[in-house]
């Protein structure tokens, strides 16, 4: 680390011993006002700054126990973060059971022989490898974080073969998770936004009236048609300002940082960034299929069917056979049992049991830095809630709503909280109960209610995708073999055009109708 960075470190730590010496911070209501916002604001400050999440993330968390007066920090939020059940869930499936399968297939060879395989069949060239993965991101449309997992563990070899750099791959991967959950909802996404709305407005009384709101404003949620929209146009490289076409080097839509990622991987087959640090380790990227072993199809397409049949079929038979309005979902046992079947593939096919548990373990080790990042982004996110960072936000915003602006207003507040915390659900749980009373209150007219739910479903997709303390973008990092703070930086010039054009749309759309 050079010592630009080691300096702006430093200086997040001395803010931290500066404010906990200054005393106790007021507090109004829900909220500490304007220190609400310094701790997930330095954290995300520091790491676009210096590339080092895990201390900046650190200090952020610090910097919140000394706000909200918890100064043990450990005690009061590390412990109870990482110790909830929603963290136990992502350490054992998105991380040490993905970890698990992808040190499988190192061995195995099945994502290598199923790359060849997609290769022989849709796969020319990298555009077609990107085009590839962006279907594949639409495919495996379940939520965020199994989105990421699914698509990025699939497509990886077969971009990587075709000189795909990894930032174009985390963005096509990242960018086809939670935008497309949310146009393609046949997944818990409908349920859990119902569940937040209903009793707002009038006319929501019901989950299955929230239910059937969500799909009625489905064609509203701008930003997730311009992203997906986008990341086709990226994928079939017909996007303006792409390298090699007319106007190529202005820093506009793409954006720089992306456009030198292309060119370095198409030139030169570096696939990161020279000084990247990506969050899969070596564990993972190094194929060393075992002695004799014969790799077919069935070492990918055994644990990926498994993991899919389980997951989905249970799914669509209780919501759209049973009509249940909890239909289950059972990812952790998708995921876990995929790796018993990978595993049990590669013994049947003469692979001894050391070297499997071997290949697991390894796996598990590549992930690791993941663990800890996920770790101390889920305790930020606690102490974001806190200390009242999304409540401050929606206060101070509140005084300028007019029927005009509002569903653009909703749209950049949605995405500011979203990026601060890195998440969009707890976007939803913070800003729908209050959004939709407000949007009520200012107009009763159903399309201009429909705009506002929207925006909030829109921009809170935005803030997790291109937040660095989002689970989402971590994964996407991890699964596609990225730079985290590379992933970050080449695709926010791409979701804030996509962004952009929402609001403009949003805007638009309420002075003509409204």
């Amino acid at each position: 680390m050079n010592r630009r960075r080691i300096a702006l470190l430093l200086s997040g730590l001395i803010l931290v011993v500066a404010l906990a010496l200054t005393g106790s911070f007021p507090q109004y209501g829900e909220h500490f006002g304007f220190w609400s916002v310094l701790p997930p604001a330095v954290a995300i400050i520091l790491a676009f700054a210096t590339r080092e999440v895990v201390s900046s993330l650190f200090i952020g968390i610090a910097l919140g126990g000394v706000i909200s007066g918890k100064i043990n920090i450990v005690q009061h939020y590390l412990i109870p973060s990482i110790g909830s059940e929603s963290y136990a869930l992502i350490l054992l499936v998105y991380l040490w059971a993905l970890g698990g399968l992808i040190g499988l297939w190192t061995r195995t060879g099945g994502a290598q022989t199923f790359a060849e395989w997609a290769g022989r069949l849709i796969v020319v060239g990298p555009r077609s490898a990107k085009f590839f993965a962006w279907l594949m991101g639409l495919i495996f449309h379940q939520g965020g974080t199994i989105s990421t997992v699914l698509t990025g563990t699939t497509v990886r070899p077969v971009c990587d073969k075709h000189r795909v750099s990894h930032e174009e791959t985390s963005y096509i991967v990242d960018s086809t998770a939670s935008p497309a959950a949310t146009l393609i909802p046949f997944n818990v996404w409908p349920i859990y936004v119902a569940g937040l709305v209903v009793g707002t407005v009038p006319f929501i009384s019901t989950t299955s009236e929230g239910i059937a709101f969500f799909f009625k404003a489905l064609p509203f949620n701008f930003y997730s048609w311009f992203a997906i929209l986008f990341t086709l146009t990226f994928s079939l490289e017909v996007m303006p300002f792409m390298p090699g076409r007319l106007w190529a080097n202005v820093p506009l839509v793409v954006g720089r940082k992306m456009s030198n990622a292309i060119r370095r991987a198409r030139e030169t087959g570096q696939l990161n960034r020279p000084g990247a640090d990506p969050l899969t380790s070596e564990e993972l990227t190094v194929i060393r299929v075992v002695e004799g072993y014969k790799s077919g199809l069935i070492d990918f397409l055994g644990p990926m069917g498994t993991l899919l049949g389980v997951a989905i079929i249970p799914y669509i038979y209780t919501f759209f056979i049973l009509g249940s309005e909890s239909p289950t979902l059972l990812i952790g046992e998708a995921f876990l049992l995929a790796v018993l079947v990978g595993a049990a593939i590669a013994l049947i096919k003469g692979m001894n049991l050391k070297t499997v548990i071997g290949a697991i373990v390894d796996g598990c080790k590549g992930v690791t830095i993941g663990a800890i990042i996920l770790a101390l982004a889920v305790t930020l996110k606690s102490v974001a809630e806190s200390v009242g960072t999304a409540a401050y936000i929606i206060e101070v915003t509140s005084a300028f709503l007019t029927p005009t602006i509002v569903p653009a207003l909703f749209l950049v507040l949605c995405m500011v909280i979203a990026f601060s915390t890195g998440t969009s659900w707890g976007t939803y749980a913070v800003v729908f109960p209050v959004a939709m009373p407000l949007a009520f209150s200012v107009s009763q007219d159903p399309f201009f209610l429909t705009l506002c739910f929207g925006a909030v479903t829109g921009g809170s997709v935005f803030g997790d995708q291109c937040s660095p303390i989002s689970d989402t973008t971590i994964l996407s990092s991890l699964a596609t073999g990225s730079d985290l703070m590379d992933h970050v930086y080449t695709q926010i010039p791409l979701a804030l055009t996509a962004a952009g054009l929402g609001a403009v749309l949003y805007t638009l759309l309420a002075v003509i109708f409204i």
